[in-house]
């Protein structure tokens, strides 16, 4: 066992600054949990790590894609298709067809009249006036028609897999992508606009980003943060004290802007695939701003980036050495309340294994859990179900064992071409052929603010999660013992996206199946990270509410989708009137920290690890 592993295993894990320097002593009461004793890895056949080793290099290459699923997917839509001739007949109408269909529409070519073939919703390529005119039309929807023919290609077939299918389509539409007419300046009017007014100047700063781009790819590099999106001063910047440090997070609290507090706190569980402050950027876009504004005494838990010296960390040191290790801490500070619990994305699949822990062990110290674009059931999550299966774990697995992590980039990819159609072509017409510059945002800012993933932690999520689905089939055991989400007696209130393609929002309302408490269910516009970054006063906003008493019959997403009314706004002041609904009362706002049982004020918010690299 080497020095790292031994510290692990052996330490309390309460107070560990950045220098390992001990903050506060290992016997607060409920101050600290330890992080799980892993022990050492067994020693591999050096055949199988030369085996790895060949497997991380080609999963380096590849990104993380394993080629053999693909291979695989493409091999059985090819054998089922050749054993269908009706389905190919099928096609071969559905060609004749749509080439009838669209010669028909540019014979009588009237701008007004609908055209034959549309773009997806979120598929921005041909949003410029200048696709509605020849000879641009006709390039526009000779691409649309080839990618319906392919939709309709890739579709289910008799026998077929149906994770083969979705694959078949996902790798035809990334083919189509590389060879849309928007991708091409002279057939692009936009960008042959763009040239005409400004002589070629957006061809050469075009150049010069693609350039820097390239650059910074080869070195791994980022750019600061511009003027104005500064973490800490810009980002990140309401008031606030780190007040316990371990090796694993950050615990900053936030005291209530109002003269008297919510008697309840408030502990929010971010994933640690993300840097915490997308819950607190500018001012006017934070919600922990808007939470104190409303006299709620807010913890945040701000995860460690970790590096390969992390690699063993496991999914049970963040649930231990994580989050009941910041709820012991919030408790001595705040003592004999109970905690309003909140848990975003992946903190928000912690927390629900947290909770149900925690109901299976009679322990009652939540007073709620809010779970906020959060699955706890993954046979629907969605395409990133595209990039998990055995082969493909096992290739991030073998890429995770050789780096010690898995990298934010590396991620970051898998989430573009999900929506590559937006997020990478149109991205890069803009910057490379029309020479626009990405303009600043907060969440852009924080986009680009990567962190990474523990191998050992993120293995056993995408196994024991996404591959077997183990929570919600009775198979989750947590020390030794397995769990029930019906075990949950606290209030809760879920929260999905509409737009969400990492959490699909039909996914996320399985919640309501696998419950049996009180809920309140929100679906809210937009996708994963701006349907929950959703500030009062936006126009845009809108979302569905519905409540559901605890042991109340269960009812489809489709049905409640028909039933509900849509409210117009942001659905943060409902969730706030909620939290007070379930609180007990106003008091006067708690101290900051805990000196005498070892909770002293560390720094001032952000912290530290919000600035790890």
């Amino acid at each position: 066992m080497n020095h790292r592993q031994e510290r692990i295993a052996g330490e309390a894990g309460l107070a560990t600054s950045v220098s390992e320097k001990p903050s506060m002593p290992g016997k607060s009461p409920k101050a600290g949990r330890p992080m799980a004793a892993h022990g050492a890895r067994p020693p591999e056949h050096p055949h199988l790590n030369l085996d790895r080793g060949v497997r991380a290099a080609m999963a380096r290459l590849s990104g993380g894609v394993s080629l053999h699923s693909f291979i695989d997917a493409w091999a059985d839509w090819a054998f089922h298709m050749s054993a269908s001739p009706g389905r190919q007949l099928e096609l071969a109408e559905r060609a004749g067809q749509s080439a009838l269909e669209l010669a028909r529409h540019l014979a009588k070519f009237d701008a007004d009249a609908a055209p034959p073939f549309a773009p997806k919703p979120y598929d921005h390529r041909f949003d410029h006036p200048g696709w509605q005119t020849p000879p641009f039309h006709l390039w526009q929807q000779g691409f649309l028609a080839v990618q319906d023919w392919w939709d309709h290609a890739t579709d289910q077939l008799r026998g077929l897999r149906p994770e083969d299918a979705d694959r078949a389509r996902f790798m035809a539409r990334q083919a189509l992508d590389t060879v849309a007419p928007s991708n091409f300046p002279a057939l692009n009017p936009e960008i042959l606009a763009a040239t005409v007014a400004t002589g070629g100047r957006n061809l050469t700063e075009g150049a010069a980003h693609f350039a820097a781009d390239m650059l910074k790819t080869l070195t791994q590099t980022h750019d600061p943060a511009p003027d104005g999106f500064r973490v800490g001063e810009d980002l990140a910047c309401t008031p606030g004290t780190v007040v316990f440090r371990n090796e694993l997070f950050e615990l900053i609290q936030y005291a209530p802007q109002t003269a008297l507090a919510q008697a309840e706190p408030v502990l929010i569980v971010p994933a640690w695939i993300m840097k915490y402050y997308i819950l607190d950027l500018s001012p006017a876009n934070s919600m922990v701003n808007y939470l104190v504004g409303r006299g709620f005494t807010v913890f945040m838990i701000s995860w460690c980036n970790p590096t390969a010296e992390k690699a063993d960390l496991s999914l049970e040191d963040y649930r231990g050495a994580g989050v009941m290790t910041a709820l012991d801490a919030v408790n001595a500070i705040v003592p004999e309340r109970k905690v309003h619990a909140v848990g975003y994305c992946l903190g928000g699949t912690i927390l629900a294994i947290t909770a149900a822990t925690m109901a299976r062990d009679r322990d009652e110290r939540l007073a709620s859990i809010t779970l906020m674009a959060a699955q706890v059931d993954f046979a629907e999550a969605g395409e990133l179900l595209l990039f998990v299966d055995e082969s493909q774990v096992a290739f991030l697995e073998d890429m995770m064992w050789y780096q010690g992590y898995l990298d934010r980039p590396q991620m970051a990819r898998t989430f573009s071409t999900i929506r590559s159609e937006d997020l990478i072509w149109s991205r890069a017409v803009r910057r490379y052929f029309l020479g626009q510059d990405d303009l600043p945002t907060d969440m852009g800012v924080w986009a680009a603010d990567t962190t990474r993933m523990p191998a050992r932690m993120h293995s056993e999520y995408l196994r024991s999660l996404f591959l077997e689905n183990r929570l919600t089939a009775g198979r989750f055991a947590v020390e030794g013992r397995v769990i029930a989400l019906k075990d949950i007696a606290a209030p809760m209130f879920v929260v999905a996206t509409e737009t969400d393609h990492i959490a699909p929002w039909r996914s996320v309302y399985k919640t309501q199946l696998f419950t049996d408490c009180d809920l309140t269910f929100v679906l809210t516009s937009g996708g994963h990270n701006s349907g929950i970054v959703n500030r009062p006063g936006d126009p845009r906003s809108r979302y569905h509410a519905s409540h559901r008493p605890m042991g109340a019959h269960y009812v489809g997403p489709d049905d409640w989708l028909a039933r509900s009314t849509p409210g117009e706004g942001s659905w943060w002041p409902e969730w706030a009137a909620w939290l007070e609904g379930k609180s007990t009362g106003l008091v006067p706002p708690p101290a900051t920290g805990a000196p005498d049982k070892g909770l002293a004020q560390i720094a001032p918010a952000p912290g530290a690890y919000v600035f790890q690299g």
